[in-house]
């Protein structure tokens, strides 16, 4: 297996995953210590930019009564509505204009947690020349970890920046990073 770079190159896409604040302090459903992880992405999205590298960021987009909330019988309270400000990206994120939004959890009949599922993300990555996905968001435990193995699904390199994301619980994230490190995803752990 050959060395990983440790920053962004051509063939690279940068993916943030649901950094709203419905997942933040505050939010409808906060993942604790979410906001802390916005300045890391920050300095990533940055990086981003000074090499062109193309930058995506998936929402949940829930409808109003969504099957995956507690009244529906789901798992979740209702969360990232549509147009809601919980749907909101955290308002510290720098996401620059040229952001790629990816919406997900929009169907009536079931959630929908990673990015690639029914989005059409694995198309306009190929078609964008990605070959390489560095991974970044909330919560690392649910749509973190099944985005990046949807990623390696569709045959993609996978990075997560390991300070660019958090888990629900702490047993959760760990799991997580076993499942992600068995599906051959690369962790990086430090910004340069």
């Amino acid at each position: 297996m050959s060395e990983m770079s440790e920053t962004f190159e051509p063939g690279d896409g940068f993916l943030i995953v649901d950094v709203q604040n419905d997942f933040c302090s505050g939010g409808a459903l906060p993942v604790a210590g979410g906001e802390r992880i916005v300045p890391v992405i920050n300095w990533w999205l940055g990086e981003a930019v000074a090499k062109g590298v193309p930058i995506y960021a998936s929402r949940d987009w829930h409808p109003v009564g969504h099957v995956s909330f507690r009244e529906r019988g789901g798992p979740w309270p209702p969360h990232c509505v549509q147009d809601s400000k919980g749907a909101q990206f955290h308002p510290d994120l720098a996401l620059p204009c040229s952001t790629i939004l990816v919406t997900k959890g929009v169907r009536f009949d079931q959630d929908q947690y990673s990015a690639f599922e029914q989005t059409g993300l694995a198309v306009q990555l190929r078609n964008d020349g990605i070959r390489r996905l560095w991974v970044a968001g909330l919560a690392e435990d649910v749509c973190v970890l099944a985005t990046v193995l949807d990623a390696r699904r569709e045959g993609f390199d996978v990075v997560l920046i390991e300070k660019a994301t958090c888990s629900i619980t702490l047993d959760g994230g760990k799991k997580a990073r076993c499942q992600m490190q068995a599906a051959g995803v690369r962790f990086i752990n430090e910004r340069k």
